[in-house]
């Protein structure tokens, strides 16, 4: 397929309503979705309700002035909603598989796994603390690959660098997030909680 390029008046006439560009918004992205939904989802209801809330959830939020600054970034930006809607997906659907009765088959792997998703949830506020204190170039880098899922030749010509530099970047990035988290994991204790005393020798 060809990808597109958006600009301010494309995300305009989207929030007006204009026909014509609602219905583009939603082919295009129906396309670019489904690849990635096919992949992380069995079922295609699942697949078609995680569409619609990723496009019910996109509109909602462009029609709150300032929420998308730069009109090119729309596809990551609808990217990274819908890893926001497979996340609560997936933690729903975890709580309805406890549920269940003993002896029903286990679910396969659809790109989180039960302890991610706990985990997920009480890590996300410490991950987003490490990176906001990072080196900005290794927090964009960090962001760019595993959170909005971006192309990696997209990434390379923001950065103004070959793909063989970028994977030294992202090596470096990297370890300084593994170096960072360590550090505040092993001084805070499990959880977040506080860490408990040293053991002495008496």
């Amino acid at each position: 397929m060809e990808f597109c390029s958006f600009d301010a008046a494309y995300i305009e006439s989207l929030c007006a309503g204009d026909r014509p560009t609602q219905d583009h918004f939603v082919g295009y992205f129906t396309t670019l979705l489904q690849l990635k939904l096919r992949s992380r989802l069995q079922s295609p209801q699942a697949i078609e309700d995680v569409r619609q809330e990723t496009f019910a959830r996109v509109i909602k939020a462009l029609r709150n002035p300032g929420t998308l600054r730069q009109p090119e970034r729309l596809g990551a930006f609808v990217n990274t909603v819908c890893n926001n809607v497979l996340f609560e997906h997936y933690r729903v659907n975890s709580r309805s598989q406890s549920l269940d009765e003993e002896g029903q088959p286990e679910l396969p792997a659809v790109g989180a796994t039960p302890l991610e998703i706990v985990v997920g949830k009480q890590m996300k506020e410490k991950v987003r603390e490490i990176l906001t204190d990072m080196n900005p170039r290794d927090r964009m880098v960090l962001k760019a690959v595993f959170i909005d899922e971006r192309d990696r030749d997209e990434i390379c010509r923001e950065f103004g660098v070959e793909k063989d530099y970028l994977r030294v970047l992202l090596h470096r990035a990297k370890q300084e997030f593994k170096a960072e988290y360590l550090k505040r994991f092993n001084d805070e204790g499990p959880k977040g909680g506080p860490k408990g005393p040293k053991k002495t020798n008496s």
